[in-house]
């Protein structure tokens, strides 16, 4: 593993992710642990009020941070789960699950174990 920082006013935005109604920022985690962590920071670029269908992801380890505005999620066994700024979960690997909505201000913090991972519809 490397040594790795990033300065927020550094930080670059693109929408390379997995959702169009996201803006991904990657945070270097990646490449300074060879794959093995991935940090992104995660921006709405609009509101969302579609949800994006009940998928599964195969990897060891996922947690979102809300860093502002809310987010809401459904998991299976849990049902809906409002996330406010401030709020953690740990999406435990396999778990079925689907964002519903969120606020044109989120912004979450993601890290997840390996860094490349599949998605699956649930």
């Amino acid at each position: 593993m490397k040594f790795a920082y990033q300065h927020a006013k550094d930080g670059v935005f693109d929408d390379k992710g997995l959702r169009s109604f996201f803006q991904y920022r990657d945070l270097g985690i990646d490449a300074a642990t060879g794959g093995r962590f991935h940090a992104q920071v995660i921006r709405a670029s609009e509101a969302c009020s579609e949800g994006t269908g009940r998928h599964t992801h195969t990897l060891d380890f996922q947690m979102v941070y809300v860093l502002q505005g809310w987010v809401k999620f459904w998991y299976e066994g849990e049902g809906e789960v409002t996330l406010e700024k401030g709020a953690c979960v740990h999406q435990p690997p396999g778990i079925a699950h689907e964002l519903t909505s969120c606020s044109d201000d989120c912004e979450l913090l993601e890290i997840t174990s390996p860094a490349l991972f599949e998605t699956h519809d649930a």
